[in-house]
């Protein structure tokens, strides 16, 4: 894929709108801000064959409508303004993510699945719908937009037709790209492109999930060019398949505290119900699967990012079961013990969540297909990575 200087131009142009979409309510960086919350299990799990109780523990993006299927969560582009996205109701500090997942097909058709923090620092796969033979990897620290060589592109079979598990294992030295059990890339915080450090996620994250049409009219040239042309809906609906979601959490905490403004690692505080801990930034964790309760719902700051949250979803498992972790106030101390957290229950048939047009609203998933008949209007929630992807691609010759 080669670029123009033009292309890279109309690429920077889109980058003020592409930042104001996630800018944060609450910087820490900035300000004193609500503590994150956590995930107090080392693993958490969620199959999205199972229907729509699968989207316990997570929030829908406005506009949002996700069926459900034999492939699990569906995330369907029909026309122009659909941009399905969900986002996880707790946060993690540092982890091993893996997500099996089937791109969505068609040109200008952008598939993403991206961490995010609160401060913006961010860990990103993406996939252009018409690009059978790659897949993009990308980060951001801080929000810094100052260079656009950060992204680069691992081979990966025909991703719109065929399921592949996607990981990143992030630790405070090092973020590992990795498809179907094969690294294709590791960044060390140390790398020249972290600005010394500065610019290396850090941060607590969260999960999101989604696809847009980056080729779609009313979009800058150059998104329109990085996505690989004009986007048709002759053989709509695009859909992006996720299957399952695992996460080991190598940090668990109830909640994640802010301790300065640096946006430093160390600087983070685990609170739990009976202590306070630092965290660890390395991968000490043995997870053990067994059943136990959904994840956390959504905290203050959570919740506050209004401009990418409809609504919460409150259904939950039938079973529950507590969740144990033995931590000392050591950086570098012990082994935390967890029981997995996924959504578990059966659904026949394809099922449907559609998200509330009321950012501020509650409300447990559907088990119906109706089309979300809301009046707010989708829009590239979630996805920063995607938009300044234009850039890092445009200024990228290949």
């Amino acid at each position: 894929m080669r670029f123009t200087r033009s292309a890279a131009a109309a690429a920077i142009a889109v980058l003020p709108a592409a930042y104001a979409q996630t800018s944060t309510s609450c910087n820490p960086t900035e300000k004193t801000c609500p503590d994150d919350t956590g995930l107090d299990t080392t693993y958490y799990s969620v199959d999205f064959t199972t229907g729509s109780s699968s989207l316990a523990s997570w929030s829908a993006a406005s506009a949002t409508n996700i069926t459900f299927g034999d492939k699990g969560a569906e995330f369907t582009i029909s026309e122009t303004g659909e941009a399905p996205t969900i986002s996880s109701d707790f946060y993690f500090l540092f982890g091993r993510l893996s997500v099996t997942m089937q791109a969505a097909p068609g040109t200008g058709i952008v598939s993403s699945v991206v961490l995010e923090s609160d401060d913006l620092d961010e860990i990103d796969w993406e996939w252009l719908g018409g690009d059978t033979t790659q897949v993009e990897t990308n980060f951001f620290g801080k929000g810094n937009t100052s260079t656009y060589d950060r992204a680069t592109y691992a081979t990966v079979s025909t991703p719109q037709s065929t399921m592949h598990t996607y990981t990143v294992d992030w630790t405070s030295e090092r973020i590992e790209w990795i498809v179907d059990g094969t690294t294709v890339r590791t960044l060390e915080a140390t790398d020249s492109s972290t600005n010394g450090g500065n610019n290396y996620p850090q941060t607590p994250m969260q999960i999101k999930l989604g696809s847009w049409c980056g080729g779609c009219s009313g979009e800058a040239e150059g998104t329109i060019e990085w996505a690989g042309g004009e986007t048709t809906f002759d053989d709509a609906p695009y859909v992006m398949y996720v299957e399952k979601l695992e996460l080991t959490n190598y940090n668990p905490a109830d909640k994640y505290k802010y301790g300065d403004e640096t946006g430093d690692w160390e600087s983070i505080e685990l609170i739990n119900s009976t202590s306070t801990a630092t965290a660890t930034g390395s991968a000490k964790i043995t997870a053990t699967p067994s059943t136990a309760t959904t994840a956390p719902t959504s905290s203050l700051s959570v919740s506050a990012v209004k401009q990418t949250d409809a609504a919460v979803s409150t259904t939950t498992v039938a079973s529950s079961e507590s969740a144990s972790a033995s931590e000392s106030s050591s950086s570098s101390s012990g082994t935390a013990g967890s029981s997995a957290s996924s959504g578990a229950s059966s659904s026949n048939g394809t099922t449907g969540y559609s998200g509330n047009s009321n950012p501020t609203a509650t409300g447990s998933s559907t088990d119906s297909s109706s089309t979300y008949t809301g009046a707010a209007t989708a829009n590239h929630v979630a996805v920063r990575g995607s938009l300044l992807s234009v850039a890092a691609a445009a200024l990228f010759i290949l």
